[in-house]
């Protein structure tokens, strides 16, 4: 378990600036126009915002996910088909399965689909002739391997999936037993309120975003929509860099918008904090300092790499992570319920907030109680 970590606010307002309109996508950018407010700042959305980022930053809040369940269904095998291991995210969810399992006495097959089309169709063909007892979609889209799908399908395997479609929970297409994720909606929101409060309703915002991707526009599109609802908050660009080019493009945005907007970028979110580990070069050259504006929050994931410049004040302030470990053990608690013949349990984690403040020095975020109460439902 992770030690207990006290979570407290953090992060400075400098601009008083007024709504923002609309940005562009593939690839492209906009200066958002900036209509003047009738009643400057935000008192009702800020105190819903504050409200909300204290709940999403606590670091003590009791188990809320299943309590019952069926009892360890014995002898069972499963396949992860990662998208790639050297995805974090993918990664950390995979080491949480074997976690899990080991305490069931399963066995588990990790499989890696080395991130290319070709090497994830191969990984899960392999998977399904394995004949296991399930299989997970570890990070990639059910729809690009069609085929491996209706054969698991056809097979009787029970598929869950991790980040594989839009939204939590049971698919009927793809059919998926379950789909673990937070909801994009929550992860969206509370990014856009922690601006929103950090900044005593008051900033410049800069989003960055993968608009060649409907996940990540829609999760972008809604922060917008969130910022939108405060009147102090101006949002000053938004970007549109695929993710696949970040680490080539980033670098030569950032210093862009720091040459047009100066002082007044005071904030930024991103639908991933690979991002900020890009825009940190560009930072440090202009001389900003890593505790300093803008300051930045990684709207999901929460890899090791946010967490250390999280933790390390070096450019990124926040991140909203996925609960990676303990997503893997509830990938193990749904395969159980379909062994037993039991229904999905429907649980979705909550959305968390995690800063230099309330990290306690960790690389990772996982709600504490998890691992007693899974144990506790299957007899372990």
């Amino acid at each position: 378990m992770h030690a207990t970590r006290k979570a407290t606010a953090s992060a400075v307002a400098l601009l008083a600036l007024a709504t923002a309109a609309v940005g562009c996508e593939g690839g492209s950018t906009t200066a958002a126009t900036a209509t003047e407010s009738a009643k400057p700042g935000c008192s009702t959305v800020l105190t819903r915002a504050k409200r909300a980022v204290k709940k999403a930053e606590d670091v003590n809040a009791p188990w809320d996910g299943p309590t019952t369940g069926p009892r360890a269904v014995s002898d069972q095998t499963i396949v992860f088909v990662a998208q790639t291991l050297a995805n974090p995210g993918v990664a950390g969810v995979a080491q949480g399965v074997e976690e899990a399992a080991k305490v069931m006495g399963w066995d588990v097959n990790v499989i890696n689909g080395q991130g290319t089309p070709a090497g994830i169709k191969a990984a899960f063909s392999e998977a399904v002739a394995l004949k296991p007892d399930g299989i997970v979609i570890g990070g990639f889209d059910p729809a690009s391997t069609g085929q491996q799908v209706r054969q698991a399908n056809a097979a009787g395997i029970p598929l869950i999936g991790w980040h594989a479609v839009g939204a939590p929970g049971p698919s009927e297409d793809p059919r998926l037993f379950s789909n673990i994720t937070t909801r994009v909606e929550d992860v969206a929101e509370i990014s856009a309120d922690w601006i929103i409060a950090r900044s005593n309703g008051r900033a410049g915002v800069v989003l960055f975003t993968d608009a060649s991707i409907p996940f990540a526009k829609r999760k972008s599109d809604l922060i917008k929509k969130r910022l939108a609802t405060c009147s102090g908050i101006r949002l000053l660009s938004y970007e549109s860099i695929p993710i696949g080019e970040a680490n080539s493009r980033t670098v030569g945005k950032v210093s862009s918008l720091l040459s047009r907007f100066g002082s007044e970028w005071t904030h930024s979110a991103a639908i991933n904090d690979l991002y900020f580990e890009h825009a940190a070069t560009a930072l440090r050259a202009d001389g900003r300092r890593g505790a300093g504006a803008p300051f930045n929050i990684g709207a999901g994931d929460g890899d090791p790499s946010a967490f250390q410049r999280i933790n390390g004040k070096e450019y990124q302030a926040a991140t909203v992570p996925e609960p990676l470990s303990e997503q893997g053990w509830q990938i193990v608690d749904e395969f159980n319920r379909a062994f037993a013949g039991r229904p999905a349990s429907g649980y979705v984690a909550p959305v968390h907030i995690a800063t230099a403040a309330n990290s306690g020095g960790a690389l990772s975020w996982d709600s504490e109680g998890y691992r007693q109460a899974y144990r506790e439902i299957w007899g372990k």
